[in-house]
């Protein structure tokens, strides 16, 4: 695993920071642990999630810099998913992968307009490449936001993990 190195104003040098987390929700198996493995190997703490609502349930245990979703899956979709976290208002980067831009969605909920777009299909230099732009984009964020030193780190939730 590769350690990401960013000091936070007033933390001692030596500090890290870890790794980005990502919450990958794909319905298609081998898709999900394609993305989660380039992920993973590229230094990133990945959890993965096949519909919408097991995603919802691990964003309500965990925290996560960054949500990569399918669009249209089983129980609830990436725009419905996108509706629930707009309504809780968690502070999530989010990637939709897709292959019908949902813009009847977006003309109704001008909010979720926010959302970067990737249309399928897609090359994995792609995915892991907008991965990264949205990180860099978010990266103060998520520093300001960064727990204390020798905090203990979030739980993992159960049957996400791979």
């Amino acid at each position: 695993m590769i350690e990401h190195k960013m000091l936070k104003a007033g933390m001692p040098a030596g500090t890290t920071i870890p790794p980005p987390r990502i919450l990958v929700v794909e319905d298609e198996t081998d898709l999900r642990q394609l993305n989660a493995e380039v992920l993973m190997d590229s230094g990133y703490q990945v959890d993965v999630a096949e519909d919408g609502a097991v995603a919802w349930a691990a964003l309500q245990q965990s925290r996560y810099d960054l949500l990569v979703t399918d669009q249209f899956m089983p129980k609830l979709s990436g725009v419905e998913l996108l509706k629930k976290i707009h309504t809780a208002r968690l502070a999530l980067p989010v990637i939709m992968v897709t292959n019908i831009l949902p813009t009847w969605e977006f003309s109704l909920h001008p909010h979720l307009q926010a959302v970067t777009m990737l249309r399928k299909p897609y090359a994995i230099e792609k995915m892991l490449g907008m991965v990264k732009n949205v990180l860099y984009a978010t990266a103060g964020i998520r520093a300001e936001i960064a727990p204390p030193v020798n905090s203990p780190s979030p739980s993992a939730t159960i049957g996400l993990r791979i």
